[in-house]
């Protein structure tokens, strides 16, 4: 899968969002300074090209929407994370993030709790056919 840049992986933030809309409906869910027509309208087509993004026609104008679910890119966006800075160690992930981001004991304590709930179904899951 290919890497969005910081503007691209912007504008589908938007797209995820609505689910689907024209140039215009994501410009207004993007914070100010607002880019113009022509760059956020370049973006879409640059997502398109990449196979991000599809669109339907409606009217004279186009409604995008995205091919990617969010959590697909997710999670291979946080898997090439742990390849690349934390040597395929999320247990490493994890204890940077602890250690850098001062973390409490109740959040600690939550992350806990939401790896055992999901443990079993982690179990339970057959594996990934390649």
């Amino acid at each position: 899968m290919k890497q969005l840049t910081k503007a691209e992986e912007e504008v589908m933030q938007v797209l995820w969002k609505l689910e689907k809309g024209n140039v215009a409906a994501i410009i207004a869910q993007l914070p100010e300074p607002k880019p113009a027509y022509n760059t956020v309208s370049t973006i879409v087509r640059i997502l398109e090209n990449k196979g991000f993004v599809d669109h339907e026609q409606e009217g004279k104008g186009y409604l995008y929407f995205p091919l990617l679910k969010k959590s697909d890119y997710s999670h291979q966006s946080i898997n090439k994370l742990v390849d690349g800075y934390f040597q395929g160690s999320f247990k490493s992930m994890v204890s940077f993030f602890m250690k850098k981001n001062d973390m409490s004991l109740s959040e600690l304590e939550s992350i806990l709790n939401e790896i055992k709930t999901a443990a079993p179904k982690a179990v339970n899951r057959k594996p990934d056919k390649k």
